[in-house]
C-alpha cells in the first residue's frame, strides 16, 4: 500500500494527481485554521519554500476533529491559508481523521506507523514510494531536526 492508493480531492474539488508526486518525499499535516497550533503553518510553508520541488512537498488536509476548529468552507479554508500564512502547498478537501468516517488515507498512516491522530497538525512522513514511515506529534514542530535530516537525505 502507499498514499497514492487514496483518491482524495484539493478545495476546488478536483482530484488531487497523486501522480505528481512521484519520488518526492511528503510531509502530510493535518491542519485547522481556529487552533492553537496553527502558527505551525509558518515552518510548513518555509519547508516548502526550502525543500519544495522535484524532491518534497507539504501536503495539508484540514479537518474539523478536534475541538471544531476547521469549520470554514473550501473557499474559507483557501482564503485563511493564503490569506494568512502564503501557503503555496496542495491543501485536500475538508476530510476526518478518527472515528467512523475516517479517511482511508487516515486508516493506512495511523495503523502502518501503530499510532493515532492526537491533534491538529500532527505530522506523517511518506518516502519517495509513497509509503508512510513516521509519524510526529501535533506539538513537534515542522522545522523539527530529525524531520529536516528525513527531507535532506
Amino acid at each position: 500500500m502507499k498514499v497514492s492508493d487514496f483518491p482524495i480531492h484539493l478545495l476546488n474539488g478536483s482530484p488531487l494527481d497523486w501522480s505528481a508526486f512521484e519520488g518526492k518525499k511528503l510531509l502530510l499535516v493535518n491542519v485547522a485554521s481556529e487552533c492553537g497550533l496553527t502558527p505551525q503553518y509558518i515552518q510548513l510553508q518555509e519547508l516548502q519554500d526550502t525543500f519544495g520541488g522535484d524532491k518534497f512537498t507539504v501536503i495539508g488536509l484540514p479537518c474539523n476533529d478536534f475541538g471544531a476548529q476547521e469549520p470554514g468552507s473550501a473557499d474559507q479554508i483557501e482564503s485563511f491559508c493564503q490569506l494568512n500564512y502564503g501557503v503555496t502547498f496542495p491543501i485536500t478537501e475538508k476530510i476526518h481523521t478518527t472515528g467512523e468516517d475516517k479517511h482511508p488515507i487516515y486508516t493506512y498512516l495511523t495503523e502502518t506507523t501503530q499510532s493515532e491522530v492526537q491533534w491538529n497538525f500532527q505530522k506523517f512522513l511518506v518516502n519517495e514510494n509513497g509509503e508512510v514511515v513516521k509519524s510526529f506529534s501535533p506539538q513537534t514542530l515542522p522545522n523539527d531536526a530529525e524531520i529536516l535530516s528525513w527531507i535532506e537525505q
